[in-house]
């Protein structure tokens, strides 16, 4: 299938934001005097909402979740934000689907504010048609809500979404594709693993950015 709309998450998708996002989750730990976990458990925060990784990692309550993704964003707005970089291959897939006239927008589980803010800085905000992301509050926080107002800010009707695809590399991503009802390709050059995209019910699997455009274009 030759899909018109990919709509791409941002971090493990786009971009290696790694180092930024565990920097500040250091941080937000180091703060309210909490323990900071293995190298492998912060990678486990790359992807899904702050407030509820906080809650599963550390047994936080609600509120004390928000309040150390309060203190994870004095770090992050200031230095974790821009401790991050592009995947080697992903302008040249971005560009070839532009080129092939597919619509390229975002639907990332980061705050919007900071999305756009890193697609400047990094160069890539040129390829996106419409870039949105979780508002800052409680009202638009995990993938699927993020994913439905990604298509409704584009327009694309029910009818559409039978050729939409949502790309990215966390079960999230996949998950919240399926309830809106759209495809998925999960891709391993980020930090999810096979098992996990396949377990969430992944439609294909691309390794590189280039094999993902190979998907989408249906080539």
């Amino acid at each position: 299938m030759k899909y018109k709309t990919a709509l791409f998450d941002l971090d493990g998708t786009i971009t290696d934001s790694g180092p930024g996002i565990m920097n500040s989750i250091r941080y937000a730990l180091t703060k309210h005097g909490l323990a900071v976990p293995s190298e492998e458990t912060l990678r486990t925060f790359i992807g899904p909402p702050l407030k509820d990784q906080f809650q599963i990692v550390c047994g936080l309550t609600e509120e004390e979740s928000l309040r150390l993704v309060e203190s994870y964003r004095e770090y992050y707005t200031v230095k974790g934000i821009y401790e991050n970089s592009v995947y080697d291959g992903v302008p040249e897939m971005l560009k070839r689907l532009g080129e092939a006239g597919i619509r390229v927008v975002m639907a990332t589980a980061k705050p919007e504010e900071f999305a756009v803010r890193i697609a400047d800085h990094f160069d890539f905000a040129k390829y996106f048609e419409f870039i949105g992301g979780a508002s800052m509050g409680e009202e638009r926080t995990n993938k699927y809500e993020v994913i439905e107002y990604v298509l409704a800010s584009c327009g694309i009707s029910q009818e559409e979404r039978e050729n939409a695809v949502m790309i990215g590399d966390r079960s999230h991503d996949i998950l919240g594709a399926q309830k809106a009802g759209i495809h998925s390709i999960g891709v391993l050059y980020g930090y999810g693993s096979r098992e996990e995209l396949t377990g969430a019910g992944a439609e294909r699997i691309a390794d590189l950015p280039g094999e993902a455009a190979d998907i989408i274009l249906g080539e």
